[in-house]
């Protein structure tokens, strides 16, 4: 039997390869986030400064059964995210209810307000833009995610924070949602480094192409 003082010791190697391997992803994705963002600012340069009509002409050619009575989940760039909002006003032309993400504290999904085309909104840390709180809720049917990077098997590379990640988790528990990655075509990877709990994406729109996501078996 062991010890008091080597039990901590035994729990400690019992646990530790999975911890490791935690550790070694966590470590993998922080260094490739900081690659991503560079590549994604080089990406932004070279779509130039109608990539953001030209995706929303690829999405509409690609997903054309979008009806009025889809709610679709947006949002409002930050930094050199590229740009889903000529997007989302032919979303809302056509009929569609809009909606954006509410940003919660650490550890919680996302929740959604609707939104239209010239709605106020009110400003957030780091930049975000979010609904007024009086805004009615929403649960999207369809979500258009941001990104730092994507690869073919719809893996996501985001900020850290884990919001979407959770949000697609519930969402997808509950009922059929589609994901799809907006992103500048230079956004594209071999192979986002990604864990069991990081959601996947169904597909990818860029300003150059549609990319729905391949099936993988990891």
């Amino acid at each position: 039997m062991p010890t008091a003082e080597a039990a901590p010791s035994t729990l400690s190697s019992a646990i530790s390869p999975s911890a490791d391997r935690d550790t070694d992803l966590e470590h993998e994705k922080a260094t490739f986030r900081v690659a991503a963002t560079l590549r994604r600012s080089d990406a932004a340069r070279h779509a130039g400064p109608d990539a953001g009509d030209r995706l929303a002409d690829r999405f509409l050619a690609a997903i054309p059964a979008v009806t009025p009575e889809t709610v679709v989940s947006g949002y409002f760039p930050i930094g050199e995210e590229m740009d889903p909002r000529p997007l989302m006003a032919r979303l809302a032309a056509a009929g569609c209810t809009l909606c954006l993400p509410v940003t919660p504290r650490r550890g919680l999904p996302l929740t959604f307000r609707q939104w239209r085309p010239g709605d106020p909104l009110r400003a957030r840390p780091f930049g975000l833009s979010e609904p007024l709180p009086e805004a009615p809720a929403a649960e999207p049917d369809l979500l258009l995610v941001p990104l730092l990077a994507f690869d073919a098997a719809g893996r996501r590379m985001g900020y850290g924070g884990g919001f979407y990640d959770r949000t697609l988790a519930g969402l997808r528990a509950r009922r059929t949602v589609r994901a799809i990655g907006v992103a500048f075509d230079g956004q594209f990877c071999d192979r986002v480094p990604a864990g069991p709990h990081d959601a996947r994406l169904d597909a990818i729109v860029t300003e150059a192409a549609f990319y729905p996501a391949a099936a993988a078996g990891d």
